[in-house]
């Protein structure tokens, strides 16, 4: 496996996992609307232009995509999201090489993220890398958003 830029070719593939990826958390939730399963392509190139992207891909074929994960700076924080890897890949340790494979590429930042209080695997993968809870949001009477930081070095 390697840990790459996507391209803008790959958006596509990394939209249709998103939405693959993101149906255990809607059930978890209780939502399908979440905004990981309704965002369309263009919103996704626009993501694309305004920060990075990185895909998990198998070593002699590129073009398969087993993960990926998204970082947007805002001032001295680079803001992590969209952390997905494919439901036959998970427990692997995709998860964790992307987190720092995008990590690596920023060193010395803040990096911020967040995820649902209900997604407990989210939540121990955040941890278990060296994130740590400073606040938490109501998304809606049922889900609170617990945001997670972490510094480098």
């Amino acid at each position: 496996m390697r840990i790459i830029k996507a391209e803008l070719s790959d958006l596509p593939a990394v939209l249709a996992l998103q939405r693959l990826a993101y149906q255990s958390e809607a059930q978890l939730v209780g939502d399908f609307s979440i905004p990981p399963l309704t965002q369309t392509l263009d919103e996704l190139t626009a993501d694309f232009h305004i920060g990075i992207i990185l895909k998990a891909a198998h070593k002699n074929a590129p073009s398969e995509i087993l993960g990926s994960v998204r970082g947007r700076f805002s001032g001295n924080t680079l803001q992590i999201g969209r952390l997905i890897v494919h439901p036959s890949c998970q427990n692997q340790g995709i998860g964790t090489a992307l987190l720092l494979g995008i990590e690596a590429l920023y060193p010395g930042m803040r990096y911020e993220l967040f995820t649902s209080d209900k997604s407990c695997k989210n939540l121990s993968l955040y941890i278990k890398n060296g994130y740590k809870e400073y606040k938490q949001e109501p998304l809606n009477e049922r889900v609170n958003l617990i945001f997670l930081e972490k510094y480098g070095r």
